[in-house]
């Protein structure tokens, strides 16, 4: 406990004792019933979580009413007493674990996923998403006054639903774009009674729901809210807006503020992707906290164990909620506390796992470097029946792991590297807005020397792995070179080769290829003082990227020296520049430095080799197919677990 004293210091919110400084953050998961009951799948995963070592589990939203209330697929239900006996049993789950079971209640307003009518709102306004995906039937109605007060109500008898289940807090959603902040924001309020313009009618709402709430529960209940430090609109509240709200709502009994901050329009300051700061959102609490004397909860981007020590030694929140990181290592308060947190498999903000699966994609959430998220009792280390003598040939991301639980499996693996260990995430994280990589690539490392896995430096042959039981080919990708004029000439580098420190790009850069790999080399370039032109084939860069990474290179694209041309195609490549087309004709962009990342091919050499000679071989990773981190440690693990 010394490494983190503040940490893992006990803390109250008002009677209430929690053992530690860490909350589990509510986040939607995907796993209740279509009808909002609780499922088995739920209480498994929960279980989970609260055995970690968190001091308190916030439950993913709630919604409370049966009217437009449900915002997402298999979203959990708090609306009627029907959904009690569920609750209740997930609440005792959660307690025997060792944590305070805490849930938070919800009405999604014209955030609505579903897409569905009705959807209702302060005002018809549509959250431009929707509109996108679904037209006129995104646009909610106008909610009347009689109906705001029912969803008042309905607040208040969802809290002393969730009272009577045996959750011992409750903490109503007052953030993050929902029905409170559509109230609450300029930008989604165009009211002119009196629950619109003013800032004291614009809080209205949730001086309503605050005093029904605490009315049912009485006095002594633990009723906590989330707000939004800003939405950041440029047209929305500000954070002087939510301290006075804050102010105001501690008067009516609010025991602690949990702060965070956007909306999903604004989403990288709501689930902030690696290239956004960290600890995003703590700049907020720490505004909030110097206006209130009640506890406050910072949340966002807090992804290691020194982040959340310093909020809370600083005194710029009284707790932390811990939402992504605890999918990542649901165990992370527990080897944090004993002084290991080299073994916390850290968060890396991809979203790939999370975010990208749920809301639009309508699955279970999951993780990109924990697989086991959503799937407890499914895929867990068991010992193996029949250890055999392995090798992993890759030390990549997948390597790595398939290493690390074959390891643990019971099985004798020795991995073989040519270079050093960490794959493709070396180039990965060369750019300083993917540092977040770094710190997964050493937690990998340090678990195989805990493991004391023999790593041998040296490019195997597939003669040389005859003797071992199995091979688990991790051989990655490498960079696809096309056939065009002027491939060869000087001038001309690739991608991973710029990343890695091999080549060096001089002058003026054209990178050729707009995906992933193009756009961040491109922009890693630009950040660095180069002036770059990004040109690629298809109508728009960064195709299938996760559209928090699409917000967040666009603002950083905005501020850099870097033009663009899409629809392009690349016809030869000369000494003084590129030669390309468009539908508006052939042009030439001049470069002293051609960059090429059109993409990746998978190296599969030494698997087609040994399994010419009949020997049992497995691939996993960029080896099957070049794909993310998420591909890598999917496969890897899913297949370790298996051999």
């Amino acid at each position: 406990m010394t490494t983190f004293p503040n940490l893992f210091k006990p803390g109250k919110i008002h009677d209430l004792t929690l053992k530690n400084r860490i909350m589990k953050a509510p986040q939607s998961s995907g796993m209740s019933n279509m009808d909002g009951t609780v499922s088995e799948r739920l209480i498994r995963y929960y279980r989970h979580q609260a055995a970690g070592g968190a001091g308190m589990i916030l439950v993913e939203y709630a919604y409370v009413d049966d009217i437009g209330a449900k915002s997402a697929h298999c979203h959990l239900g708090i609306s009627n007493n029907e959904h009690i006996p569920g609750l209740s049993w997930l609440a005792e789950n959660i307690r025997e674990q060792g944590a305070v079971p805490g849930i938070q209640i919800e009405h999604c307003g014209r955030q609505k996923f579903l897409g569905t009518q009705p959807m209702v709102a302060p005002s018809a306004i549509p959250w431009p998403k929707l509109w996108d995906q679904y037209g006129v039937q995104a646009v909610p109605k106008e909610l009347t006054i009689p109906e705001i007060q029912d969803i008042v109500h309905a607040f208040g008898d969802a809290a002393k639903r969730a009272q009577t289940a045996g959750f011992e807090l409750v903490e109503i959603h007052g953030a993050h774009g929902y029905l409170l902040t559509n109230f609450f924001s300029p930008h989604t309020n165009h009211r002119t009674d009196l629950y619109g313009g003013s800032l004291e009618n614009r809080m209205r709402i949730y001086v309503e729901i605050v005093r029904d709430v605490r009315k049912k529960v009485g006095p002594d209940f633990p009723v906590t809210i989330r707000l939004s430090g800003t939405d950041y609109e440029p047209d929305g509240f500000p954070i002087e807006d939510t301290i006075e709200l804050a102010k105001v709502l501690e008067k009516e009994g609010i025991d602690a503020f949990h702060i965070s901050g956007g909306d999903h329009h604004t989403m990288i300051h709501q689930v902030s992707p690696m290239a956004m700061s960290i600890c995003h959102n703590t700049w907020a609490a720490e505004a909030v906290k110097k206006a209130v004397h009640v506890p406050v909860i910072a949340s966002g981007s807090i992804t290691l164990p020194e982040y959340a020590e310093e909020i809370i030694a600083s005194g710029k929140g009284d707790f932390v909620g811990l939402g992504r990181p605890l999918w990542a290592d649901p165990e992370w308060p527990k080897k944090a506390q004993a002084g290991h947190p080299e073994d916390i498999r850290p968060c890396i903000r991809c979203n790939e796992g999370c975010l990208e699966r749920t809301f639009f994609n309508y699955k279970a959430i999951t993780c990109a470097v924990n697989p086991t998220i959503s799937r407890e009792g499914e895929l867990e280390i068991t010992p193996a029946k029949e250890p055999k003598k392995i090798a992993v040939v890759g030390g990549g991301a997948a390597g790595m792991e398939a290493a690390r639980v074959l390891k643990l499996r019971g099985h004798d693996v020795t991995l073989y590297e040519e270079k050093d260990l960490g794959g493709l995430l070396h180039e990965a994280s060369t750019p300083e807005f993917k540092a977040d990589i770094r710190p997964l690539m050493k937690y990998q490392i340090t678990q195989l020397e805990k493991l004391n896995i023999p790593v041998v430096q040296k490019r195997v042959t597939a003669q040389e792995l005859m003797d071992y039981d199995k091979v688990v080919c991790a051989t990655g990708s490498r960079p696809v070179i096309p056939n065009i004029p002027g491939i060869d000439g000087e001038n001309v580098v690739d991608a991973l080769s710029v990343l890695n420190g091999a080549a060096r790009a001089e002058g003026h850069v054209v990178v050729i290829g707009g995906g992933l790999v193009g756009t961040e080399t491109a922009l890693h370039l630009a950040e660095n003082g180069h002036s770059v032109t990004l040109v690629e084939m298809l109508p728009e860069i960064m195709h299938g990227v996760a559209v928090t990474d699409m917000l967040a290179y666009q603002e950083r694209i905005a501020k850099v020296s870097m033009d663009i041309h899409t629809g392009t195609r690349l016809a030869e490549i000369k000494p003084e520049g590129v030669a390309v087309e468009n539908r508006k004709g052939a042009f030439t962009i001049p470069a002293d430095t051609v960059v090429i990342a059109i993409g990746l091919k998978a190296q599969q050499s030494v698997y087609d080799e040994l399994a010419a000679a009949g020997k049992e071989a497995y691939l996993v990773g960029d080896a099957v197919k070049p794909g993310k981190i998420y591909d890598a440690f999917h496969t890897a693990y899913k297949l370790a677990v298996k051999i």
